[in-house]
């Protein structure tokens, strides 16, 4: 069997991979299982050749993948002639490139001083962020002697592959219970709060041994839930939770957080799964400051009319709520409508439908925090000085939305009126909306439509992209299923509802490609793409691809369009997996 180390699934820097060795095994996992596998090779030790700090670790049986270099294959054929090359390297988290460790051509990298960074929220996140920045995407990071049930969601959060029972079992032989909330002292314990195999016997028969044992349960069966988490694109709801028992996790992935350029680069632009805004942490999430950045960076205002904040709905997309339905009847497409919410910010009505505003769910309960209250306010300000509009109705409770408002109005130079008395749906509220529009001109229904597709670009690909690729067009079937075609009929571009994006045709693609709109390429080899892009066939890919991301392909004999599996510097590091998923594609 091959044996190889491949990325299938991704949920932000937490991936589902597997290592493929006598027996193919799912990451995240435990370490211990590739030691019965591969033996003990796995920690044969042996310094580099040239005597620096870099460690290789080998593994047998080890197949070079598709893409590596020649040269680095060969020296380290002849440096290793009886294994033909390591599988593993050990790598200090200080200097991740020393020794050219970096360079191996291996499918894991052991992190050397992880003992000593766990346990430290900032040290732990610059670690692993430096090494996963530095090694190939398509390596597995190894941690050794630190997971235990309660923190191993949070190491694989960070982007950790691989762990072992070492620590737990460790635990074990020291008379301490640990579960998914923490550790207990065997003698503390009255009854066994577990279900595993080796908690099934009585309280009084239950030793030290049975404890070992125990814990490697409860660790194994976190994976488990984590792995799960993963492949629902929610583990970084449930990190939220569970860091809450340990403040160094809570630091952690507030540390993490502050690694934007880290976690955003690999934080999908869209996906069809709910996000849960449970805590104040949710608004440093890449997903909630991207869509707040692209919204205050990228959205432009194409009409002439008032703006109309109002409240978000428990309902997405807002438009389908009871309460946003009397706010559009009331409005008469008078006046530009746009809700408050948090943690997302300002969602303008074109975009309720791009992820994430269509996708989180919060907690609700009348009172807004002050994070809360600065984050809404500055996205609005960013808004508002950026965007052109003769007045500000605010038709806003007078809870925190009010008090929000009444911050930015200070900041800001366009007069704000204020609508509802009691609650915004009161036959008085509604009717104050209606009457304070009184003499608005109307859009039409189509102009909305064009803006919609418009905006989306902008949203999409850049600022001013909207206008760059449809200053003419007509919009075919209904929104939310919007179909943009050109002047001859051609269709160019489809809205997609499940994350208010657009999919573009071939001949949207040459269009986008031809206009000044900033343009997300990936170059590929001399072949035409059947269904999609495989990372060896990738040549280049720029930077600012994420995953989810609409993308041209371009290649010696072939032109084609999809979406972006991998974010663009995991194209070009990445020598197995699908970097594209090809929706069209033609030979040149």
């Amino acid at each position: 069997m091959t044996d190889y180390f491949e990325v299938h699934e991704r949920d932000g820097a937490a991936r589902l991979g597997e290592l493929r060795l006598e027996s193919p095994l799912t990451t995240p996992a435990l370490a211990d299982d590739v030691v019965r596998d591969a033996g003990s090779l796995w920690n044969a030790e042996r310094d580099t050749p040239d005597g620096d700090d870099a460690v290789l670790t080998i593994l047998p049986h080890r197949a070079y993948p598709a893409g590596t270099r020649d040269e680095v294959i060969d020296a380290f054929a002849a440096d290793y002639p009886d294994i033909g090359g390591p599988s593993a390297a050990v790598i200090p988290s200080d200097a991740p490139d020393v020794g050219g460790a970096a360079d191996a051509p291996v499918d894991a990298y052991v992190l050397s001083d992880a003992q000593g960074v766990v346990g430290h929220a900032s040290a732990f996140a610059e670690a692993v962020v430096d090494v996963r920045e530095t090694v190939p995407a398509d390596t597995a990071l190894y941690c050794s002697g630190v997971a235990t049930p309660l923190n191993v969601a949070t190491l694989v959060y960070a982007g950790v592959d691989l762990v072992d029972a070492k620590r737990a079992r460790v635990k074990g032989s020291q008379g301490k219970y640990l579960t998914d909330e923490g550790e207990r002292f065997l003698e503390d314990l009255d009854e066994l709060p577990c279900s595993c195999p080796a908690c099934q016997v009585p309280r009084e028969e239950f030793d030290r041994a049975a404890c070992e044992e125990h814990n490697v349960n409860a660790l194994a069966a976190e994976l488990r839930r984590v792995r799960r988490r993963i492949r629902e694109g929610r583990l970084r709801d449930y990190v939220e939770g569970q860091a809450r028992h340990e403040q160094w996790l809570t630091a952690t992935f507030r540390e993490l957080d502050q690694q934007y350029g880290y976690v955003e680069a690999r934080a999908p632009v869209a996906r069809n799964n709910e996000l849960s805004a449970a805590t104040s942490d949710t608004i440093r999430r890449p997903e909630i400051q991207r869509f707040a950045e692209r919204v205050t960076d990228r959205y432009v205002n194409r009409f002439r009319n008032p703006l109309v904040l109002v409240p978000c709905s428990a309902k997405k997309p807002y438009s389908e709520s009871q309460s946003h339905g009397q706010f559009h009847d009331a409005i008469q497409f008078r006046a530009h409508l746009a809700s408050m919410t948090s943690p997302i910010g300002v969602v303008p009505q074109e975009l309720e439908l791009t992820y994430p505003a269509q996708h989180y769910d919060t907690v609700v309960t009348g009172r807004w925090s002050e994070d809360e209250k600065q984050f809404v306010a500055e996205v609005l300000k960013r808004y508002l000085e950026r965007n052109e509009y003769p007045r500000v109705v605010a038709h806003v409770p007078a809870d925190g939305y009010r008090d929000i408002c009444e911050r930015v109005e200070a900041q800001v130079d366009v007069p704000f009126e204020y609508t509802v008395e009691d609650h915004p749906t009161t036959t008085e509220s509604i009717g104050n909306l209606m009457s304070t529009l009184d003499g608005e001109l109307k859009y039409t229904k189509r102009e909305r439509e064009h803006n919609t597709v418009r905006a989306l670009a902008d949203y999409m690909l850049g600022d001013g992209a909207g206008d760059d690729l449809f200053d003419e067009l007509n919009t075919r079937s209904r929104y939310p299923k919007l179909q943009v075609r050109d002047d001859d009929e051609e269709l160019l571009a489809t809205m997609v509802p499940t994350y208010g994006a657009l999919a573009f045709t071939l001949a949207g693609a040459r269009r986008w490609v031809d206009s000044d709109a900033p343009t997300k390429t990936v170059e590929i080899d001399a072949f035409v793409p059947q269904g999609s892009v495989l990372a060896p066939g990738v040549v280049d890919a720029d930077d600012d691809i994420r995953v989810g991301d609409e993308v041209v392909v371009e290649g010696p004999t072939a032109f084609a369009v999809g979406r972006a599996e991998m974010h663009g510097a995991e194209m070009r590091s990445s020598t197995r997996g699908i970097a594209v998923d090809v929706r069209h594609s033609e030979e040149l």
